[in-house]
């Protein structure tokens, strides 16, 4: 509990994770340079995988799951660029 500070009964603390919140700040910006290329070029897988990046670190807060998410969209980004779609 905090000093000097009385919560009330429903109050929780949530523990920030540093490591957490630096992946997901490098992630999500990944995620709008690949949105902001994505728009400009007009380019949908790009846009897509922008938008995946920057919003899915609001929902995992683990950095291993969110680093396998993040590889497995630009996976799917290359496969998709690949393809010629």
């Amino acid at each position: 509990m905090a000093r000097g500070r009385t919560l009330g009964p429903h109050a929780t603390f949530v523990g920030v994770n540093g490591n957490a919140l630096l992946a997901s700040v490098l992630i999500g910006s990944v995620g709008l340079g690949l949105f902001v290329y994505g728009k400009r070029q007009r380019r949908a897988p790009h846009l897509v995988a922008g938008l995946a990046l920057m919003i899915y670190p609001y929902f995992v807060s683990s950095v291993a799951i969110m680093s396998i998410i993040a590889v497995g969209v630009c996976g799917l980004l290359y496969l998709a660029s690949y393809l010629g779609i």
